[in-house]
């Protein structure tokens, strides 16, 4: 009798203790307290809205789909863009994805942004990945990008260590293979994360700041950083954060909810040849993207007015 009872009593707490485990998972995952190893920088922790767990951690991504104006080869390509944002485990030592949650693993807001469009016969495919801690304020821990066209392909990759350690594959001959070593600042990949963690990071007036590695891979710019101007303009409905390179002669306006969570809307990226690449929303939705692998699910992309 005595053994069945305290069987009964065991089952019970373990009931419990599942129950909870889900309903804690928010919770953990913004208050787990980190263990940074020494190469990365003390950082203040970062000001979060009461509802940043309700929003970000509900089980989904946030997937904007948007109509793309780009400007390349100086014409205008018509095509598409899409912004994933969404929560995950990071491990910090080899900064990569957690496969399951441990001690010691960063909370991160991952953006994933891809564009497609064509130039002439050929198509151009473009996605950068960047990975911002989500409770504080360092600089992204993790910085890719790759751009596939037919003549071939190009692949950037930054660390956050001691500096900012970036490695480098082209096709292209003149930039070739290469391993950098850049000291820490802003980088402009990290701002679409900033807007959507805490719009009052964004850096203003003037500062050195490491332009998209998007924008190095197409313009075949040298990578170092670069004197720019930051501002923020806001109402009660919407905002605009505005970054200026005088040197480059390029700028990027991107356009964004003033109140929580910060969708974004549009953006206009200015050329130094006067040109400019725009994007406007299609439509948002939520969904646990990585689920949604049937043939049946690929109504879900008609939604989003994608082909």
């Amino acid at each position: 009798m005595l053994l069945s009872r305290f069987i009964a009593i065991t089952c019970l707490t373990l009931v419990l203790l599942s129950c909870n485990t889900e309903k804690s998972k928010n919770q953990l995952a913004l208050n787990s307290t980190t263990e940074v190893s020494t190469s990365q920088k003390t950082a203040e922790s970062r000001n979060l809205p009461a509802n940043f767990g309700n929003y970000w951690y509900a089980g989904t991504a946030e997937i904007t789909s948007y109509n793309l104006s780009q400007s390349r080869y100086g014409e205008q390509r018509e095509g598409s863009a899409v912004t994933i944002f969404v929560t995950e485990d990071f491990d910090a030592q080899q900064q990569v994805k957690s496969d399951r949650r441990k001690d010691g693993d960063v909370p991160m807001l991952k953006l994933n942004t891809t564009k497609k469009f064509n130039t002439g016969i050929y198509p151009y495919s473009i996605m950068t990945s960047v990975f911002n801690p989500v409770s504080d304020t360092r600089h992204s821990l993790k910085l890719v990008n790759s751009v596939q066209e037919w003549c071939g392909q190009t692949y950037m990759q930054l660390n956050n260590q001691e500096q900012f350690e970036i490695q480098t594959n082209s096709y292209f001959q003149s930039e070739g293979d290469q391993k950098i070593n850049l000291d820490k600042t802003v980088l402009e990949d990290e701002i679409w994360n900033l807007i959507r963690l805490n719009p009052s990071e964004l850096p203003e007036g003037t500062f050195d700041i490491i332009p998209s590695f998007e924008n190095f891979r197409l313009a075949h710019k040298e990578i170092k950083a670069y004197p720019a101007e930051g501002s923020l303009k806001s109402d009660s409905l919407i905002s605009t954060y505005t970054l200026v390179y005088p040197q480059l002669k390029r700028s990027i306006a991107i356009t964004f909810n003033a109140k929580f969570p910060h969708e974004i809307s549009n953006w206009v990226e200015t050329h130094a040849n006067g040109e400019t690449t725009t994007a406007t929303i299609i439509n948002r939705i939520q969904s646990a993207y990585w689920s949604k692998k049937a043939t049946k699910d690929i109504v879900l992309r008609d939604s989003l007015g994608l082909k």
